[in-house]
């Protein structure tokens, strides 16, 4: 049985994939960094909770051990936890506020993807699903014909961009892992104020086809629910 880490998972797209897997057969680990949010959801959906706060060491050390000694391995990594940052004229950006929005959008994922490797090693089709946006896309950001293109959202965007980067690198470096981005496409959740046209269940597409698909399936990849995204 495929075992998957979901971080972030209490709530919106993350929630919604976790629902997904387990009816796809996943065992799924939930992980939040709020244990009651987490225990409560995955109590809901047939998961196992797992606390991580990706922003924390120690949190997300003590999840990879806590893992290491319950399932023994992971086959399927989902970098889903994100935050937006502020919205509209820069003027008033701090470095705080960079730092912030940096540190779980790409800091987040490293520490967490570090941790956990040596139990994807342990996988036979070891998988990593980093949940980036169009939003750090240059083409998608500068086509006005795309609602992306009328957003300021400097430090989710800058975040995002620098994410997908990852993502290529991790898939070059990371020999016997497949590592994709997925861009769930705007989707209501909280991280919007459910301003998006698409239901969680849509935005969850591209992510969920990516958990599912068969060995040998391409790495360095960008995905969204209708298809390959080019990286630009």
């Amino acid at each position: 049985m495929t075992i998957t880490l979901i971080t972030g998972a209490n709530k919106g797209l993350g929630r919604e994939t976790a629902r997904r897997l387990i009816a796809c057969g996943h065992t799924v680990l939930l992980g939040a960094r709020d244990p009651e949010r987490g225990e409560e959801a995955a109590a809901a959906l047939g998961a196992r909770h797992v606390t991580i706060d990706v922003t924390d060491d120690a949190s997300v050390a003590a999840a990879a051990a806590d893992v290491a000694g319950h399932e023994g391995r992971i086959d399927v990594l989902i970098n889903n936890a994100g935050v937006h940052g502020p919205v509209g004229d820069p003027c008033a950006l701090t470095a705080a506020d960079a730092l912030a929005v940096l540190d779980v959008n790409v800091v987040g994922v490293v520490r967490t993807t570090t941790a956990f490797l040596p139990l994807l090693r342990r996988s036979e089709d070891p998988v990593i699903i980093n949940v980036s946006s169009g939003m750090g896309s240059l083409a998608l950001t500068h086509d006005p014909a795309r609602p992306e293109s009328h957003v300021v959202a400097p430090l989710y965007t800058s975040s995002k961009a620098a994410l997908t980067m990852l993502t290529t690198q991790y898939a070059k470096g990371l020999e016997g892992i497949r590592v994709n981005a997925a861009d769930p496409g705007y989707t209501a959740t909280d991280l919007n104020g459910h301003s998006g046209p698409q239901t969680v269940t849509e935005g969850t597409d591209a992510i969920v086809a990516l958990a599912t698909e068969e060995p040998g399936a391409g790495t360095g990849r960008f995905v969204s629910r209708h298809g390959e995204i080019g990286w630009s």
